[in-house]
This record gives C-alpha cells, structure tokens and sequence, in this order.
C-alpha cells in the first residue's frame, strides 16, 4: 500500500506536525503540501505545491486522502480576505476532493465551532454547533462544517477534528505575532500565565505533535468518520481568578484592537469565556488517540517559544518574520493586512 495524502496549509502550526506524523507511517507513500509560500523546509516523502485554495486550481487527481488545514487568522481587519480564504476556500477544497473521487476528507474545525456551553462538565460531538457570534473565527468555523454537511453521503469518509487550543515550542513566534501583536515584550511572555485572570477564562489545550497523530488516525483509519473531540487534559484554568464581568472584559479588548495595540479583535476574548470544556470519550474509544503531552506542558513549550523564538524554515514558524524590532509587525497595521 502506498498512499497519497494531501495536506492543504502544510507549513503552520498544525500542518508541520501533521505532515510528520504522515511521514512516519509506511503506508504513506507521498504528502503534498499545499501552502500559499513554498518553504524551505526539506519534509520526508512531502512535493511541495504553491497555492491559494480560494483562488489556483485545485486538482486532486490521485490523492487517496485530502487533510484541510488552510486558515486565516491575520488579517483579522479584512473580513472579505478573511472569508474569501476559510469559507470559499473550504468550498473549493471540498468541491475539489469530491470532483476527483478522493477517498476520505479530514476536515480541521475547532471547539469554536460550538455554541456557549459549560465549564463544570464537558459536552460531546453533539452539543449545538452555533459558534460564538462576535467572532469571525467561529462563525467561519460553523459555516464551513455546515458547507461540509452537504458533501456527507457522496461516497467520500468525511471526518471533522474539533481541538482545542493547539500548542508548540515552534509555533510560539508565529502564535505571539498573531494574538499578542508587536507591543508585548518577549520577557514578560512567561509571566502571563501567572498573572491574574477572569475566573471565566477556562479552555482546554493540546499539543501539536499529539493533533498531528489525530490526523494521522482519522486520514488512514478507514472506520473514522464523523466528528471528534481533541484536547489533552487537565482543563486550563487561571491560577490566580478574578471575577470580571464579561461585558467589561470584550469592553477592554475592543479599545484595545481599535487603538491598534493588539492585532486580535474582542470576539477572542469572548470566545474563551464561552466555549465549552470537551468529552474526548469519542476520539479516544473510536479513532484510538490518546494524548501524550498534557495540556500544561503544551502550554510550557509554547511560552518557551514566545520568549526564546526557534520556529522553523517555514513562512509562518519563521522566528523573524516580524523583522528588525517587529517593524514588519507594526507596518501591516496589526490587523490589517498580512
């Protein structure tokens, strides 16, 4: 057996750890990786394709499986680029997949593609997929799945991952520019979990090597299908809480983002205050993951990598790629534009 997998937005965060995952496994003979910028990074049995998903070509003529990672976060002030990429593009991928007969189709959604729920216990795949409104992220999230809703019963095994936050050591440059923005030092990174947090705040983390062996599962396991839940435990909670009101919380984010000290807008604050906490039962008992990294050491090595950047040769994970003091971060309008 010698399959083909294709990984659409290969070079980030999730797509690094999903692509060697992939590599590891004999029964994949080779990966695509499909990214709007060629790296430089030499990945086993990976061809490298450059495209834009909402716009190139798609051709999936061979490929045994399609992994859809392609996302935007940035430009979070662009709301047209923003959908032209997640919604259209998702459409495009979808379409493509289905056009040339392609097996199976793993789709990456995401805790935020639930409506607000509880913090105290966790819910499973079927709690109501609603998102959370004041955020694009989420409602690109639930429209996409709802796109993909249309394609079950065409013959192709359609299987959706819903993580939790996603952390790695190599990934903190690339997470630091796209939250935290240019204005917060990288000495003070570390101390940000220890500070005081709303008492709301709860959400559940993982690392990236570990999501990469969930793709890895749900693409070349053929009985997986349908939706499941990734986290790693325990639940993040603030160490030190402070009742906020969540309405004074997205006040002081929003005046942050319209002042341009922080590149994300206030529906990320409100999606942490409102997501709810995950029963991984399913993933765990059906598609046979198991973390391996708890969800506090995830978050160790992500604040590793913010405050000692390594990244990786790739256009995202690049250490530098906010340039000289991050003038290039400062440049792009925080928000703007990439």
């Amino acid at each position: 057996m010698s399959l083909q997998v294709v990984v659409t937005g290969a070079t980030g965060n999730v797509g690094t750890s999903v692509i060697q995952a992939l590599a590891e496994d004999e029964r994949v003979g080779e990966i695509v990786g499909i990214a709007r910028r060629r790296p430089s990074w030499r990945a086993p049995k990976t061809r490298w394709v450059q495209a834009d998903v909402a716009r190139d070509p798609l051709d999936f003529t061979g490929a045994d499986v399609v992994i859809h990672l392609a996302w935007l976060i940035q430009p979070s002030r662009d709301d047209e680029e923003l959908r032209r990429v997640n919604v259209d593009g998702s459409r495009r991928v979808f379409e493509a997949a289905a056009a040339a007969g392609v097996g199976a189709l793993v789709h990456a959604s995401s805790v935020g593609v639930y409506s607000p729920g509880p913090k105290d216990r966790p819910v499973d795949e079927s709690w109501p997929r609603e998102g959370v409104p004041s955020l694009f992220y989420s409602r690109h999230k639930v429209e996409a799945e709802r796109i993909l809703d249309e394609f079950e019963g065409r013959g192709m095994r359609i299987v959706r991952l819903r993580p939790g936050l996603i952390f790695k050591r190599e990934a903190g440059p690339e997470i630091r520019r796209l939250f935290a923005g240019p204005f917060v030092p990288a000495s003070l990174l570390p101390l940000l979990p220890k500070l005081p947090l709303p008492d709301q705040l709860v959400v559940q983390a993982v690392h990236a090597d570990d999501v990469g062996e969930a793709y890895r599962l749900a693409a070349l396991s053929g009985h997986a299908s349908g939706a499941y839940n990734i986290a790693a435990g325990p639940v993040l909670r603030p160490p030190h809480p402070v009742r906020i009101p969540p309405r004074v919380i997205h006040t002081a984010a929003d005046l942050a983002f319209r002042a341009r000290l922080t590149p994300v807008p206030p529906g990320w604050a409100d999606l942490g205050l409102s997501v709810p906490i995950m029963d991984i039962t399913h993933a765990r008992e059906h598609l046979g993951w198991t973390p391996t990294v708890s969800a506090t050491d995830a978050l160790r090595d992500l604040v590793a990598g913010m405050s000692d950047p390594t990244g990786m040769d790739t256009p995202p994970l690049r250490a530098r790629a906010g340039g000289p003091l991050r003038v290039r971060e400062v440049l792009t309008g925080l928000g703007r534009r990439t």
